[in-house]
């Protein structure tokens, strides 16, 4: 299933794609949902990020460029960080350059939803656990990395987590293809196969050192290949099997705020 969420005349509703159209849901789609007998078309809405996350928890450097380059041995403590709920966007937003800056980096990744409360659990058993999958962009300003080495403010500015178009339900993550075009010209294109750190080595990790909630997002890295750009530049992030993100960017003296 593909949930998605979107507005119409200023209403925020949830939904299930089928074909062009959108049926309406209502209830908590973690746990018990239903139609309410509306429909849209897909082209009469306008889509949001698939859902408002509990948290976000990020990985580093995760992407090898070839099978041959993955290490025998997986680090003892992976590299991750958080993102604030604040800087979730949806397609077609704007992604806001901060500051006096120029550019900001683009990550096009696979971001896995949590399902259900997970404490300590196996890696045979985390796919029970895994509510769906979406696409998401993790922008990074990297001149605010700390010379220490912290990312945490390169990462948490407004509009650096876009998320979407759909959560879809029914994935195997092994044999998609994690893509990113800018301006139209393909930057990244890689198989989940060249993580270092696989998905379920992963969040079975995450869940023996912190209980993962209903709605938590993982991002699971970004292939080689993300680079800089700025004011004017059209990202796109695609996961065939998922669909495309879509965003633009400007710089923060250009960009209007709406309330």
């Amino acid at each position: 299933m593909k949930f998605v969420r979107f507005s119409v005349n200023s209403k925020i509703s949830k939904g299930i794609i089928e074909q062009q159209s959108i049926k309406v849901i209502e209830g908590n789609i973690f746990d018990q949902w239903d139609y309410t007998g509306e429909v849209y078309l897909t082209k009469e809405v306008k889509f949001l990020a698939p859902l408002e996350p509990n948290q976000i928890i990020g990985i580093g450097a995760n992407f090898v460029s070839k099978v041959e380059e993955r290490p025998t041995t997986l680090p003892d403590i992976p590299v991750f960080f958080f993102k604030p709920t604040s800087s979730v966007i949806g397609p077609e937003e704007q992604i806001i350059i901060p500051g006096e800056n120029e550019q900001v980096k683009f990550e096009s990744e696979l971001a896995v939803v949590v399902g259900k409360e997970a404490k300590n659990i196996k890696e045979s058993e985390v796919f029970d656990y895994v509510f769906g999958y979406t696409v998401a962009n993790d922008v990074t300003a990297p001149q605010y990395f700390h010379e220490a080495g912290h990312w945490t403010i390169g990462k948490v500015f407004d509009t650096f987590t876009p998320l979407g178009p759909v959560i879809e339900t029914d994935l195997d993550p092994s044999e998609i293809r994690i893509k990113a075009r800018l301006n139209d010209v393909e930057k990244q294109n890689s198989g989940t196969e060249l993580m270092i750190v696989p998905i379920r080595e992963m969040i079975s990790y995450l869940s023996s050192v912190m209980t993962l909630k209903p709605g938590d997002i993982i991002l699971t890295g970004s292939p080689l290949g993300a680079e800089l750009i700025g004011d004017g530049d059209v990202i796109e992030c695609e996961i065939e099997e998922i669909g495309t993100l879509k965003n633009s960017l400007v710089n923060a003296k250009d960009s209007v705020t709406t309330t």
